[in-house]
């Protein structure tokens, strides 16, 4: 008996982890924002493309794949 609990609830708890996935509406608003976006700097775009460039000895950056060492 204490088995089948305890099962039971174990169950519950893992289908009830996948409830809060995803991003509400009134939390869009934030995410929006120039912010939160992953280039929103655009100095520190360039430093990091530059340096990725410089890294990788390939044209174009992060736009390939695979880099100027020969490895996929």
């Amino acid at each position: 008996m204490k088995t089948r609990f305890g099962i039971l609830i174990a169950s519950l708890l893992l289908l009830s982890a996948c409830s809060s996935l995803g991003v509400k509406p009134w939390q869009r608003g934030e995410l929006a924002r120039p912010e939160m976006a992953m280039d929103a700097d655009a100095l520190d775009l360039s430093l990091d493309e530059h340096i990725y460039f410089s890294k990788e000895a390939s044209s174009g950056g992060q736009g390939f794949a695979g880099g100027g060492c020969g490895c996929n």
